[in-house]
Order: structure tokens, then C-alpha cells, then sequence
């Protein structure tokens, strides 16, 4: 027996009223901390983010979550490519910077890091615990985000160290070796 799934597509302005204490939730949650880069030497920005996870090992496929206001949505939605730099706790530098701390925007936030450029010509941080290179597979677009589907293309592994967690507001760390 099959069972048969029908999604009714819900109307952009009929966008529920936000959750009372929803954002102090997730807050609980610690998340991986990551930096998606999108764009090539010249024109690239990125983003901070803590949504970014692997959705299948067959095919090697990661789903990351980006805000469509941001400046990092249109760059991967006209390359078609990303990489997510899954941060170690002495990257915490890199991530305010690609969180936009002091107003930095674009090309700044690379500075003061090496970079490489991958398969898909995004930005893979040297050092970073991992670096995971993406195509654009498939993308949902609701609300406030995009859902992005990304086929990995490559993959560069770090050393093992510590991991750059976040939660509460406040970033920690979790010693992968201990």
C-alpha cells in the first residue's frame, strides 16, 4: 500500500503571525557554526550561518538555509554554486566577519583569511575543519528563505580540532578529540 502525499501551496500573504518566543527557542538549540561563500574573486560575498547540514550521502547532496534579503541569496542564485566552511573555534574571526560585524560587506569579508577556489570556483577557506563545494541542485523559496539543494563537487578535509558552536547568542566550542 502507497500512500499518497498532496501539498496545497499556501499563499504568500497569508504568512501566519510569528510564533510568540519562537526565535528564543531556537536560540537553545546549538548549532554548527558556517560559512557559505558564493561568487568568484572580484564578486564574492557569504554569510554566517548555523543551517547548514547534509541531507544525503547518496547522492553527496548539503541543504543550507539562506536569508533572501541578504546579500549572499542573489550571488548563489546567479552563479549557481556555494561552498560551506564548517568553522573550527580559532575561526571565530571569520565568522563575525562573514556575520557582518563591524559593517563589513562583499570582498571585505574575506580578508584577513586564505582562500582557495574550489571545483565550482567558490570560496573554500584554508584551515576551515572542512570545506564542501556545491552546485545548485534545487531550491524552495518560502518566506523569508531559500532552501537551497546543493550536489557536492568536492570535498577538503582539515585536521581535526575543535569545533565553533553557537548558542544563546554567544559562540563555544566542542574538542572533536576529547
Amino acid at each position: 500500500m502507497s500512500l499518497a502525499l498532496k501539498l496545497v501551496p499556501r499563499p504568500e500573504a497569508a504568512l501566519p503571525e510569528p510564533a510568540p518566543g519562537l526565535k528564543r527557542a531556537m536560540r537553545q538549540l546549538v548549532g554548527a557554526v558556517c560559512v557559505v561563500t558564493a561568487g568568484r574573486e572580484g564578486a564574492r560575498t557569504g554569510a554566517t550561518v548555523t543551517s547548514a547540514h547534509s541531507l544525503s550521502v547518496d547522492p553527496e547532496t548539503m541543504l543550507v538555509s539562506i536569508n533572501r534579503s541578504s546579500s549572499t541569496w542573489p550571488v548563489i542564485a546567479a552563479t549557481g554554486a556555494f561552498c560551506v566552511n564548517l568553522l573550527a573555534a580559532d575561526q571565530q574571526d571569520v565568522a563575525d566577519r562573514f556575520a557582518g560585524r563591524g559593517g563589513l560587506k562583499g570582498e571585505q569579508r574575506y580578508e584577513g583569511a586564505d582562500w582557495r577556489a574550489l571545483a565550482t570556483g567558490s570560496g573554500a577557506l584554508v584551515g576551515a575543519l572542512a570545506s564542501i563545494d556545491c552546485e545548485v541542485d534545487h531550491v524552495v523559496e518560502r518566506y523569508s528563505h531559500a532552501l537551497i539543494f546543493g550536489a557536492v563537487r568536492a570535498v577538503v578535509l582539515g585536521e581535526t580540532r575543535p569545533a565553533l558552536l553557537y548558542a544563546q547568542g554567544r559562540y563555544g566550542a566542542f574538542d572533536l578529540n576529547a
